[in-house]
């Protein structure tokens, strides 16, 4: 009996364990996603918690300064541009509408937000909220609580409204002569639509229209009017076209079903890298990474036509996706590699698009900070070139890279090279020229130069650290295209950082056009806010660094081999040398700090992976998972500093795969440590490449052996041309570093020389 009670229980046991096995819920590549991750900012801007599809036009996040805020203002309909405010804005309201404004601000409770979804209740007043997005249009599930007369207030900050029973169309003006129009209409015929009547308290209906800032209709539904749904369709081409986007795209008032469609889009986007391990957290801040890279270029074709910011026209696109919203500075380093892999048709339609609006300006550069209102000239440098570049030398052709030539050798030597500046070229461009650097100000200099930005600087050495660089990028492409003496003149000038260098501190530093070196000069603290007048956001410590297109020659300028490792970890090691709050007045986009380091800002994401070049990868294995640790986690403030749309989350992407893209124009990757015990990339025509971890533990960040498709692999790096062909990449992996894995000098990833 005994027997037959312990047979029974360990078959009630085991039935309860299928149970539970076949009832446990599957996570798709989309449920690892934490929009919430980095919503909290260390100093600067938030990363916010966008809802959109990939590369799609319409996105929308919450309006509030962070999560910690308090309030959101209204609910959002279409961000315009990467960080920036909504574009239009509507207001559910129930209660006496004389109290209420045109954008109302609200309290808010339980709130979930996923890509491709966004809930919230709006607790003040009894307002529940369902939003999903489509590409070009958007619908919302707003229920009402409260036994109180429903309203939604639509708002535009600067345009026209016209009204027409349950319909609103208009436009909201951007700059640069830019409008983003708008189809709005909800499924439940209003009473009433007008403004506020200042007199009763009341609606006026008179009006059809209205226009200005702040200008909004105010649309009354029925008492018994519990739920209200609205869809819309956006446009930047005219509300007619907004219209047609809705219809094609919602056809219906489902938002289950559009919520069904966006989950789908994103769980095949994000399957392009499948990755498996036990450690779950660190499979939701690499999809999470994954999915910020997506935020931007973002597609603005409409049925095969597109307006352009550049001059003002619509155009067609011929039959190709035309794209924008891309700031280069941040995304040439990773983001744009990372799409060469897993998205290369993407990136040629990109890079194409980058031809187009050239084309179409007046001035025939490269854009560097492209937007939906035209190309903002930011930061410093023309690094489309290194776009350019990339993709040429890793495959991808379907651009015109004669033309791109043309344009960003304009960029670089008839623009300015004066930082967030479109003017051309003048007295200090042409002392680059002759002299081979940037001058910095003499201590006690007035500027005098027009080009020069009042608050942005002259920023000398990251402008001649970044222009060497274009210059070598050009020379490779010249070379390509059979231009012998343009491609050696580039090649030649992008040697010029030596000018710069000085050999007394191994640090880059300003010069005055004089040639003598600025004094006295503190390389972790001097050149002002942000140490703009003479680096730029980050200081001497992480652009001494800056040239990533020769680091076989940085090596020996700081000495060889091992004063190069020496360096790398006094700089992990130097204290801030202020208190905290002195340093981030200064420096507030000098975060993430480890040391002098800062992980927080994208001229620091290849620093890690230089030990490499010197011969001892086991540091930038510890290095790189550290930092990831450190930095990169599964909370709000887990983002070090401005995430730029895929600028630094490119960066995890890479590293938890296990590469990094050290130098955007080489066709190779330099391997650091991997964190998963399995990640593929799809890299089309039915191939993969993988990256296997044997002896796999979250904590074995060291590698101890390698495999390339079988071969024994003693190389710190592999080519692009080695991934493309498919095949595994096979890490012995363990919990000690292998000191002697890759440590030979033939084992080091190859860099730019005269000789080569």
């Amino acid at each position: 009996m005994t027997k037959n009670l312990t047979k029974i229980s360990l078959l009630f046991f085991c039935l309860i364990n299928i149970y539970q096995c076949t009832n446990v819920e599957v996570k798709e590549h989309v449920d690892y996603v934490n929009p919430y991750i980095g919503n909290i900012s260390h100093l600067l801007v938030p990363t916010y918690p966008t809802v959109h599809l990939p590369n799609s036009m319409l996105r929308v996040y919450p309006e509030r300064d962070n999560y910690t805020s308090n309030t959101i203002a209204g609910l959002p309909l279409i961000v315009t541009s990467h960080r920036g405010s909504s574009a239009f804005n509507l207001s559910p309201y129930q209660g006496d509408i004389s109290k209420a404004t045109g954008v109302i601000r609200y309290g808010y409770d339980n709130e979930v937000i996923k890509p491709y979804y966004y809930n919230v209740d709006l607790d003040d007043y009894g307002i529940s909220v369902q939003y999903a997005p489509s590409h070009q249009s958007g619908i919302y599930y707003i229920d009402f609580s409260l036994q109180e007369t429903p309203y939604l207030i639509f708002n535009t900050r600067n345009g026209e409204l016209n009204s027409d029973g349950n319909t609103i169309r208009g436009y909201q003006r951007l700059s640069n002569n830019t409008r983003v129009y708008i189809y709005f209409e909800t499924d439940i015929e209003p009473i009433e639509v007008g403004i506020h009547d200042t007199q009763t308290g009341g609606i006026n209906a008179d009006k059809k229209m209205t226009e200005g800032y702040n200008a909004y209709f105010i649309l009354k539904y029925p008492e018994n009017a519990k739920q209200i749904k609205a869809r819309y369709g956006v446009s930047f081409i005219s509300a007619e076209q907004a219209e047609k986007n809705l219809r094609r795209e919602i056809q219906d008032y489902d938002l289950e079903q559009i919520a069904q469609k966006g989950r789908n889009i994103w769980n095949e986007t994000l399957g392009k890298i499948v990755v498996s391990g036990s450690d779950e957290t660190a499979k939701t801040v690499f999809y999470t990474s994954l999915y910020r890279t997506y935020e931007r270029m973002i597609c603005i074709s409409e049925d095969g036509n597109y307006f352009s910011a550049y001059d003002g026209k619509v155009h067609s696109d011929e039959g190709r996706p035309f794209y924008t919203d891309d700031w280069i500075w941040d995304t040439y380093r990773a983001t744009h590699p990372l799409r060469i892999i897993v998205e290369p048709e993407m990136e040629s339609d990109m890079i194409h698009s980058h031809i187009l609006m050239t084309r179409q300006m007046k001035d025939a550069w490269m854009p560097n900070f492209p937007e939906v209102t035209g190309d903002s000239r930011r930061m410093n440098s023309n690094h489309g070139v290194a776009m350019v570049a990339d993709a040429y030398a890793k495959g991808l052709r379907g651009f015109d890279l004669e033309e791109a030539y043309k344009v960003c050798k304009a960029a670089i030597t008839e623009k300015t090279l004066a930082p967030w500046s479109a003017k051309k070229a003048g007295v200090l461009d042409q002392f680059y020229k002759d002299h081979g650097y940037f001058p910095a100000l003499a201590p006690g200099e007035q500027e005098t130069v027009p080009e020069v930005h009042s608050w942005e600087k002259r920023q000398p050495i990251a402008v001649t650290l970044g222009t060497v660089y274009d210059e070598w990028c050009l020379s490779l492409i010249a070379k390509e295209l059979g231009k012998a003496d343009e491609s050696d003149y580039f090649s030649n000038r992008s040697l010029n950082y030596h000018k710069v260098f000085n050999t007394d501190t191994r640090f880059f530093h300003p010069k005055d056009s004089n040639e003598n070196f600025v004094q006295p000069f503190d390389y972790g603290f001097s050149g002002g806010l942000g140490g703009r007048e003479a680096y730029d956001e980050n200081n001497g410590w992480v652009y001494r660094w800056d040239v990533p297109h020769n680091i076989d020659d940085l090596k020996e300028m700081m000495g060889g081999k091992e004063a190069f490792v020496n360096e790398l970890e006094r700089m992990y090691n130097a204290s801030l040398g202020r208190a905290r709050y002195d340093f981030y007045n200064t420096f507030p986009d000098h975060t993430g700090n480890v040391g002098q380091f800062s992980m927080g800002n994208e001229p620091a994401m290849h620093i890690p992976y230089l030990y490499n070049y010197s011969g001892q990868p086991w540091r930038t294995q510890k290095r790189v998972r550290n930092l990831l640790d450190q930095w990169f986690r599964n909370d709000l403030m887990g983002i070090p500093g401005d995430e730029d749309g895929g600028g630094l989350t490119s960066f995890v992407v890479f590293s938890q795969l296990g590469f990094y893209p050290v130098t955007p124009g080489l066709p190779m990757y330099v391997i650091g440590s991997p964190v998963f015990e399995r990640a593929r990339m799809d890299i089309g025509n039915g191939r993969s490449f993988e990256v296997v971890c044997r002896n796999y533990s979250p904590e074995h960040k060291y590698i101890q052996s390698a495999k390339l498709n079988g071969k024994e692999w003693n190389k710190s790096w592999f080519s692009h041309n080695e991934l493309m062909k498919g095949g595994t990449l096979e890490l012995v992996m363990g919990k000690h570093p292998n000191k002697q894995w890759a440590s030979s000098d033939d084992a080091v990833p190859p860099s730019f020389s005269m000789n080569n």
